[in-house]
């Protein structure tokens, strides 16, 4: 299980975690598959990390998530 997997189904799933983040399912599904955030989330446009994390009840931080599924992560 990757870190958005994990973070999405802390949450309840796809559908509730597009529906916490404004976005389609199928962004969420993509985001699952591809096991990181956009990187709209690193740029300061968005702030999905956050959203998710609030709704988690503790179950991870923002800070975690976006270490987690930073799509740079292979380059490092």
């Amino acid at each position: 299980m990757n870190p958005v997997e994990f973070a999405v189904n802390a949450v309840g799933g796809q559908t509730a975690a597009a529906k916490i983040c404004g976005k389609s399912a199928v962004a969420v599904w993509k985001w699952v598959q591809n096991g990181c955030l956009p990187r709209t989330e690193y740029t300061g446009k968005t702030q999905y990390s956050k959203l998710l994390a609030d709704h988690s009840n503790g179950k991870f931080t923002e800070k975690w998530l976006l270490q987690a599924a930073n799509p740079d992560k292979e380059l490092a």
